[in-house]
Parts: C-alpha cells; sequence; structure tokens
C-alpha cells in the first residue's frame, strides 16, 4: 500500500499540499522529508510520540526523514497555539536539551548509513547575516497575507512582537536550506504549523522555482477537546526519570473508551485487521487498553520495562502479578506522626492539601483499600503491618510506600 493511503487510512493526515502528486511522488522515489522540534525541554513528551510514530512510518516505507532540531529557532519561539509568548532560553540550554532529545529520537528512527539525518537549525540560522536575510528573503513574504495565518491571527488582539513576527520567515528559510543541501522535498508536522509549512514551500518556489509538498497530523485529543498526554503531575514525559515506565503504562491503560481505536491506529504498528479484531463490540474494551499501553511502552522504553509495568497492572486490575514495578517508596522515619496529606503532597500523589480535602470529602482517597476519611489522620506504624501501605487516588493512580 501507498504510504499516503497508509497514513489516511489510519485517520494521520489532516491537510496536504498536492495530495495526488504526493501520493505519485512516493510511488516513484524516496522522499527526503523533515519534521522540526523546538528544543524547550530536555525530553519529548507524549505530543512529541504521533511524530516519531510517523517519522518510523514513513523510514519503513522507503523514505528517508530529517529531524531537524530547532536550536537556533528555540530562541525565538514558535507563536503557533499560543496565547503568549514563550521563555526565552539560553543557547546552553538549548544545547543540552538538544543532546538528549536525540538519544530518544534513535529508539525510533535508524540514522545508520545516511538513512535517516538529525540536524540543528542553530548551524546555519545563528550566523545568517541580519541585512542579508531581510534583502534576499525579506521582499518574499506579505505583511497582509502572514496576519492571516492562524499563527499570528490568534495573537493580534493579545499583543505580538516582531520578535516572534520573525519565527515564520524563519522556519521557511529551513525549509529551502533543507531543499538546497539535501534535496528535501516535503515538511511534515503538527495540524498547527500549517501556516508555517505553506510559508515555506511558497519561499522555495519563489526563489528556487521548485514544487515542494507540505502534509500536517492531526492532533489527538480526548472527547473534552483536550490534547492528550497530560497527567496529575504535567505532561507524559518519554524519559523515564521524569515519567516512569509503570505510570506511562498507566496512562495509555487508563484512557477514556472513545480513544481507544484512535490510539491503537496512530500510535502502535499493529495491523489495522488486528486492531479491527481487538475493537469488536464483543472484546473486552479493557484488553484493548491493555495492548495499547503494552505496545506504547515497548516502543518507548523497550519490552523488559514494558513486561513489568503489565505484571504490575495485572496485579491492581486483576488481583493477578507482582506489585513490585508500580511508583513506590521506602517509608522515611518522620513520616510517623505526620498528617497523611502533607505526605501525599510531597510524595507528589496530591498535588495539595486541598485538593486532598476535597478528594478525602468524596472518598477518593483510599489506604490499605480503605477510604481516608479524615484530613487530619496521621501515619501510623499500623498502617504497615503487611510491610508496605498501598495508596490509591480514584479509580486509577496506586502509589506503595515501603517499610525498606
Amino acid at each position: 500500500m501507498n504510504i499516503y493511503d497508509d497514513l489516511m487510512r489510519r485517520g494521520y493526515i489532516s491537510q496536504a499540499t498536492h495530495e495526488e502528486e504526493l501520493r505519485e511522488l512516493f510511488e516513484k522515489e524516496q522522499v527526503t522529508f523533515y519534521i522540526g522540534i523546538d528544543a524547550t525541554a530536555d525530553s519529548l513528551h507524549a505530543g512529541h510520540f504521533l511524530t516519531l510514530v510517523v517519522m518510523k512510518r514513513m523510514q519503513e516505507a522507503g523514505h528517508r526523514p530529517i529531524l531537524l532540531l530547532g536550536g537556533g529557532t528555540t530562541l525565538i519561539g514558535d507563536p503557533s497555539g499560543r496565547n503568549d509568548m514563550r521563555q526565552i532560553m539560553t543557547r546552553e540550554t538549548i544545547e543540552e536539551n538538544a543532546q538528549k532529545i536525540k538519544k530518544q529520537v534513535s529508539r525510533f528512527v535508524d540514522f545508520d548509513n545516511g538513512r535517516a539525518l538529525m540536524l540543528n537549525n542553530a548551524d546555519w540560522l545563528v550566523e545568517l547575516n541580519y541585512i542579508d536575510f531581510l534583502r534576499d528573503y525579506g521582499p518574499h513574504f506579505s505583511i497582509n497575507r502572514m496576519i492571516k495565518m492562524d499563527a499570528y491571527k490568534s495573537r493580534l488582539e493579545q499583543g505580538l512582537s516582531y520578535f516572534e513576527f520573525s519565527y515564520m520567515p524563519l522556519q521557511a528559510y529551513d525549509f529551502l536550506h533543507l531543499y538546497r543541501t539535501t534535496g528535501c522535498k516535503l515538511q511534515m508536522g503538527g495540524s498547527d504549523q500549517w501556516s508555517n509549512i505553506i510559508a515555506g514551500i511558497d519561499l522555495i518556489k519563489k526563489t528556487e522555482g521548485a514544487d515542494t509538498y507540505g502534509l500536517t497530523f492531526n492532533l489527538i485529543t480526548t472527547s473534552a477537546g483536550v490534547k492528550m498526554g497530560k497527567t496529575q503531575k504535567g505532561a507524559l514525559w518519554l524519559d523515564p526519570e521524569k515519567t516512569p515506565p509503570y505510570e506511562f503504562f498507566q496512562y495509555w491503560r487508563n484512557v477514556e473508551d472513545a480513544s481507544v481505536e484512535t490510539l491503537l491506529l496512530r500510535y502502535t504498528f499493529l495491523d489495522i485487521e488486528e486492531i479491527e479484531r481487538l475493537m469488536d463490540p464483543s472484546e473486552n474494551i479493557n484488553h484493548a487498553k491493555e495492548v495499547l499501553a503494552y505496545e506504547l511502552t515497548g516502543l518507548v522504553h523497550g519490552k523488559e520495562d514494558a513486561d513489568k509495568a503489565l505484571e504490575a497492572s495485572k496485579a491492581l486490575f486483576s488481583g493477578a502479578g507482582s506489585l513490585e514495578d508500580m511508583p513506590s517508596t521506602v517509608l522515611k522515619e518522620d513520616w510517623i506522626g505526620r498528617e497523611w496529606l502533607d505526605v501525599l503532597v510531597e510524595l507528589e500523589f496530591i498535588k495539595s492539601k486541598a485538593e486532598g480535602r476535597r478528594l478525602i470529602d468524596q472518598n477518593g482517597i483510599r489506604l490499605n483499600d480503605k477510604p481516608l476519611s479524615d484530613p487530619w489522620v496521621k501515619v501510623d506504624s499500623q498502617d504497615f503491618k503487611d510491610g508496605y501501605a498501598m495508596l490509591r487516588r480514584g479509580k486509577k493512580s496506586y502509589f506503595k510506600i515501603d517499610i525498606k
């Protein structure tokens, strides 16, 4: 199957330029394409996961990915989808972030023997001569057109600085540079990047007289319209130090029923026929969620961590398996006699004591499977008579405190 048709069938594609030409291009040649990631953090998160899966699919179909780390554009910050200006970061921090991101991407994309490239736009953007850039490329950008684009239109009332306004021309220049130096013909990205992608295609047409292409992905959201990947502690990170494999597994194990089929289609490499079997109304939806969580944890953290997370999950959901790999810590001596709410905040099991009191009123916190009914109750040695204490928040979040 043509990779374009496969992406369409799985629901990836939001918008594409020259749909038929792209499909033909994928058939007749190895297409070099790029996806940009700004190095705003020292780890990728669930929002980037779709990008990595698409790069892997494209490479397996015979095409060549370029992962473009935005070491240069991160110095400014993309205004797309933002209500405020991004925090300005130092070059040193950006470079440290970029090095850590490289390691995570390598789990998905094969960079051996030139099968993929990993570049950093700081290598050409930082050295640009501002006056020369304005003279050579400024005339190709229409202010009237730019302020009508989604990337800027939503920001005009709140205020948009010239600092951010320059982001689009720089990203367009990235595409032009990659076209000239690597033969890159396609830029891909999330649906919020459409305006930036079109700007690059137009710049290449005006300066080189060449046709290039753009394709954006549908962003995955919950039924409430919220982007997937937000947890009690914030973002769902791909770094195991920020989000342990068990917590990563549990996030996907607990997604809403309505999202399971979409996530299986877009985030896993299971055959569509297998996904249809899992989603058959006669099948248990919890089994499909378990498969989803296992597949995704294996992709990000490896089979060993996925196996451990599965065992720990079975211990909670079905009473079988091992509790060893769920989030846990060892009891501190000074916790005995302190209020449980203080300890839960310290463990980041709840965000605040106010949240804890609200959950207690709703019987939403359980200690050793009994409701924690008093917000003033203190940690007692009797809470650990089995050698550990088991905490539960709601129906899905567990934490174990061992005596030693």
